[in-house]
């Protein structure tokens, strides 16, 4: 990795939005916006699993940004119940679309309450081609929005989510996979919890198999 990850501070709805960001060397190079889980409960851009998918992306040729949302860290702002956040992560992939003008294929992928975000986040944006939604949690957030999921991706769970009982997780797939057009991939890791505590490898490799099945390359 010969490029820096830099530290800046982005244009939001609210005022400045901290975030790191990478940038690939090829200007064709594809795009991607990681999403952390909630800010009232410890979520921030540094969280383990955020950080591992960001450098997933980056080792398969992205360009990456990842932000801290309004009011956590030294972002601008308060907590603003998910409309906030949302606001900040379409000013996040507005930033990042005009860093890379010419980029292939754009990504977006979030982890808990990140994952709602990104599922929001699709339904908004049409230049948004695939998503990865990490420990997503219909059991608390409603998911009915997506209606119809308008692009493929990956949704990846533990097995053992002490926060998300299974049988939610397998009533979303029921849902999608009845919809045409798309195709949305579930992966469980065995003896995961919503963390992945001990577990991050094994996340990481489900994460690279769809980049890698999926990324188109120019």
């Amino acid at each position: 990795m010969e490029n820096k990850i830099l530290e800046i501070f982005i244009p939001g709805p609210a005022g400045r939005l901290e975030a790191k960001y990478y940038k690939s060397k090829k200007s064709t190079s594809p795009i991607a916006l990681i999403l952390h889980p909630h800010p009232q409960y410890g979520g921030t851009m540094n969280n383990k699993v955020i950080v591992d998918t960001f450098h997933t992306f980056v080792e398969n040729g992205f360009s990456v940004l990842r932000l801290n949302f309004r009011g956590v860290g030294k972002s601008d702002g308060t907590f603003d119940n998910g409309q906030g956040e949302l606001s900040d992560a379409a000013a996040a992939l507005d930033w990042i679309e005009k860093e890379n003008p010419g980029y292939n294929q754009c990504w977006v992928s979030g982890f808990s309450f990140g994952s709602l975000i990104c599922m929001q986040l699709i339904m908004r944006r049409p230049e948004v081609n695939k998503f990865i939604a990490i420990s997503p949690q219909p059991n608390v957030y409603d998911f009915t929005f997506l209606a119809p999921c308008p692009i493929s991706g990956l949704i990846t769970y533990g097995k053992n989510d002490e926060l998300v009982p299974e049988e939610s997780i397998l009533n979303l797939k029921k849902r999608l996979m009845m919809q045409k057009n798309i195709e949305v991939k579930f992966d469980s890791i065995v003896n995961a919890n919503h963390f992945y505590k001990g577990k991050i490898k094994e996340l990481s490799s489900s994460v690279e198999r769809y980049l890698k099945d999926k990324v188109t390359v120019f």
